[in-house]
């Protein structure tokens, strides 16, 4: 049995009043006194900062370093711009997804940044199948997320250069005096930073930015039910070993040269469901009424077949009500396509929706 992992921000959590929970074998704030609900609406309204440092924090150096991840990979590495940070994934053999990540070229060497549970994987992943590649898990950094339609000013406020940044642009620069790695990204929908700060300055960096006054600290709850609304995959739920890029409409993750030329493992699936169409696909589903839709709920058509089942689903604080995503057989999917959601052995009506259920924020 391991032992539970705590993140550099722990104390500060339990001075928080945060409700302490194991996630992935750390021990993570679910919620704070203000609540899943309340913390969701102030990242939407205003402000809130996430401890996201149970993520595995990685950097790579050597030479050619994007073209070698094109090998494991189906994005566009290679031509990644310093100061340019991408979306993308492993993928398997079988053309499943083994896990997605945030890779970021910061000049001399590449930053990337996988899911907690599985950085056991990918570290080894990384180590056996980039040749010439010095794969480098840094464990002496927290990781922090300031989410919201304030976040450029509480970040900015402490350091100007964190302006300047547009959607998916990284940068170094100090933030109350302490060297951090600045990217303007996140997985709330909203526009916002992730930044990587020296342990043992994470939490006087985080307090500053909590002394802002439209900043509250958020929890894992409302970090679900924010990325569910922005139509934003989790892994383990709505991605894993078994599905492709394809079925979980990431299509727009994999550049065009990428999906043409091939190249990364599981190339051949990719490639034919691109041409063909996959055998099902990952939907946003509306369900009628107020009770929320869970996981592994079984979605039948009008007719009453089966033709697929939900991989999330929470209640939508912004959308007022719940939503869910989850995958149909080929055939199916169209937005306002009326189906059924068998909840407790009764059938609950529920409609097919265009992804994402609220408007993406992102400063482009």
């Amino acid at each position: 049995m391991t032992s539970i992992k705590r993140t550099p921000l722990h104390s500060l959590h339990v001075e928080l009043g945060g409700k302490l929970v194991d996630f992935a074998g750390w021990e993570m704030p679910v919620q704070y006194p203000l609540g899943i609900m309340g913390e969701h609406k102030q990242c939407r309204e205003k402000a809130a900062v996430f401890d996201v440092s149970h993520m595995g924090q990685v950097i790579l150096r050597g030479e050619n370093v994007g073209e070698k991840l094109e090998a494991i990979c189906p994005q566009a590495y290679a031509t990644l711009k310093p100061g340019k940070a991408r979306y993308g994934f492993f993928t398997n053999e079988d053309g499943g997804i083994m896990d997605d990540l945030i890779v970021s070229n910061a000049g001399d060497h590449y930053f990337v940044v996988v899911n907690a549970a599985l950085r056991h994987q990918d570290i080894p992943h990384m180590k056996a199948n980039l040749e010439g590649v010095e794969v480098t898990e840094i464990f002496d950094r927290a990781l922090v997320a300031v989410q919201g339609p304030a976040a450029e000013n509480v970040v900015g406020e402490l350091c100007p250069a964190a302006r300047d940044l547009k959607f998916m642009e990284t940068t170094v620069a100090p933030i109350n005096g302490v060297e951090c790695r600045i990217s303007r990204l996140g997985y709330t929908g909203e526009d916002g930073y992730e930044i990587s700060i020296p342990e043992d300055k994470a939490i006087e960096v985080t307090r500053a930015f909590l002394a802002h006054e439209d900043c509250e600290a958020a929890g894992l709850g409302a970090r679900d039910s924010l990325r569910l609304e922005a139509g934003l995959c989790l892994y383990g739920n709505d991605i894993d070993q078994s599905t492709s890029p394809v079925e979980a409409s990431l299509g727009w993750a994999m550049q065009k040269r990428r999906k043409e030329e091939g190249g990364f493992p599981g190339a051949d699936r990719v490639q034919k469901e691109l041409a063909e169409g996959p055998a099902k696909k990952l939907v946003g589903i509306k369900p009628d009424g107020r009770a929320p839709a869970r996981e592994g709920v079984e979605i039948q058509c009008a007719e009453g077949n089966t033709i697929g089942q939900i991989t999330s689903g929470v209640f939508g604080p912004t959308v007022g009500g719940p939503v869910a995503m989850g995958y149909v057989s080929k055939g199916h999917g169209e937005p306002g396509e009326v189906v059924n959601l068998i909840i407790r052995g009764k059938p609950q009506p529920a409609q097919i929706v265009a992804l994402p259920f609220v408007t993406q924020n992102y400063k482009r």
